[in-house]
């Protein structure tokens, strides 16, 4: 919770993957909270009330995955409402002149978000979805100490460019620095 409190102020795409991997963590613990409390919570010998805000924390998202059906797969819809901003303020950005850079890194990248889509079966999801799942399978597979190609490295170092940059300008506009031009979408 408060890992995830910290990267929510500084980097929305660290936050978003930290997330996910929490949604998998309760999954693996079989959304079982008495599991969470030994395996996630204990090892860190928290202060007692900083251990049952925690608990709380995580009996609060395990309700939310029930509520919304996302206890075998899927993610829950206070991390799909990220996606859906960052998807809107990457419209923004793309019809903007102001930030050529942006557009630079975002068609850099394209070729590998098309590639990663079409060989993840991701063709239903939403551009931006696929990104980050890219990413994900990236760090878990680098967690998991399993190898990856040069291919796969040099794809995900672009998307992940592109969604560092994103993630930049997503704070500016939180903080209400970004200024693009009038009367662009």
């Amino acid at each position: 919770m408060y890992i995830s409190k910290e990267l929510r102020k500084k980097n929305i795409a660290e936050y978003l993957l930290y997330m996910w991997q929490v949604e998998d963590l309760l999954r693996a613990n079989k959304l079982s909270i008495d599991s969470i409390k030994t395996n996630m919570v204990a090892p860190y010998n928290l202060p007692e009330d900083k251990e049952k805000e925690l608990l709380e924390w995580y009996s609060n998202l395990i309700a939310m995955m029930h509520t919304e059906g996302v206890t075998e797969s899927g993610h829950l819809q206070i991390n799909k409402n990220i996606l859906i901003t960052l998807s809107e303020l990457h419209k923004r950005l793309i019809y903007s002149s102001k930030v050529p850079f942006y557009n630079a890194a975002y068609y850099k990248a394209l070729p590998f978000i098309v590639e990663f889509r079409n060989k993840s079966n991701g063709q239903e999801k939403p551009e931006l979805e696929n990104c980050f799942d890219a990413l994900y399978m990236v760090w878990m597979m680098k967690m998991q100490k399993r190898a990856l190609g040069e291919e796969t490295l040099k794809a995900t170092a672009e998307i992940s460019k592109y969604i560092s940059m994103l993630s930049l300008y997503q704070k500016e506009d939180e903080e209400g620095k970004l200024k693009l031009e009038e009367g662009e979408i």
